[in-house]
């Protein structure tokens, strides 16, 4: 099974590592700019309940400190697999998979593609039975797992650069950049597309993610070179805590030399959310959904999200941590 990396925090001065994968800031601001890619028919429906799908769309996360086998289901780590294996994989359903290489080693090394292939069956039968509650519950969590699989880092045993010395990158690439770059990137991405292959579309996306891995760890590692540390991080206050964060004439170095790689996988998170949303809703019969009411959150709602905020605090898994804050 995968190793579980411990981290020591000193009480006083923390890295930041982001709050999440793309982090909260990241995977509401896609869930929440894929509704925009709908066609009419579908876009009052979602945006009506945008609060929800944006809010929502770090439940993933928070379960995977409550819910035993949640945390494979955000990465793939591609590279402990030989090559052969890896072009394998992507032609193998979930049972095929399971069959040939067993499920404890499948989860062991993450499976979000499988995952994501999964959520579009979901999906489709709730559009089916215009199950709103499970419709938008299911259209937050999947707009998360495909956002996951945009990232280098979940694709990667070097998921938070624990193996190369680069401690903490994960949150740097997924969380500080966008936070303070995002607003520059351009997200008019057209109308949702119908999908005609959710399997090779997902492992095309993951296969893109990896391909980038590289530039990500050795640009980090080019820059660090050249930069006195002095000035690769400042000390900042958040959330009534002493933070050693990335300087941002660190961040923009690096930003820079990745070329726009974090806009382009973020453009393509959103597009492939809301292209999947769009995919469900057509395989279902293109139910009616325009006239139906906003969601309320029910008690039952109230109280799992507690529950979850809850175990998120308390950690009670012990699974890997990419970038919790």
């Amino acid at each position: 099974m995968k190793k579980s990396f411990a981290f020591a925090l000193t009480p006083v001065i923390i890295l930041l590592l982001g709050s999440f994968v793309w982090g909260f800031y990241g995977h509401k601001k896609i869930n929440r700019l894929a509704v925009y890619t709908l066609p009419d028919e579908l876009l009052g429906f979602y945006k009506q309940n945008i609060d929800y799908i944006t809010e929502n769309a770090v439940n993933p996360d928070r379960r995977r400190y409550a819910v035993e086998g949640e945390a494979p289901r955000h990465y793939i780590d591609l590279d402990v697999y030989p090559l052969d294996v890896q072009e394998d994989l992507k032609t193998l359903s979930w049972s095929q998979a399971v069959e040939k290489y067993t499920e404890d080693t499948l989860m062991a090394y993450g499976i979000v593609p499988w995952q994501v292939v999964r959520m579009k069956y979901q999906l489709t039968e709730a559009f089916a039975k215009k199950d709103i509650r499970n419709i938008l519950r299911l259209s937050a969590d999947a707009g998360h797992y495909i956002a996951d699989a945009h990232v280098p880092l979940h694709t990667t045993e070097n998921y938070n650069g624990q193996m190369t010395d680069q401690y903490g990158i994960h949150g740097f690439w997924e969380s500080r950049l966008p936070e303070l770059f995002s607003d520059e990137y351009s997200f008019w991405l057209g109308k949702a597309d119908y999908i005609e292959n959710i399997h090779s579309s997902i492992w095309k996306a993951v296969g893109e993610s990896h391909a980038a891995l590289d530039s990500v760890l050795n640009f980090e590692k080019e820059i660090t070179q050249k930069l006195p540390q002095d000035k690769k991080f400042t000390i900042t206050e958040r959330n009534g805590q002493t933070i050693r964060n990335y300087s941002k004439e660190f961040s923009e170095k690096y930003h820079r030399m990745l070329n726009d790689q974090v806009e382009r996988r973020m453009r393509g998170s959103v597009k492939m959310v809301g292209d999947f949303w769009f995919t469900c809703w057509v395989d279902a019969g293109q139910p009616d959904l325009l006239n139906t009411s906003p969601y309320l959150a029910t008690e039952e709602d109230k109280n799992e999200e507690a529950q979850l905020k809850k175990a998120w605090l308390q950690r009670i898994l012990n699974v890997r941590r990419e970038a919790d804050e």
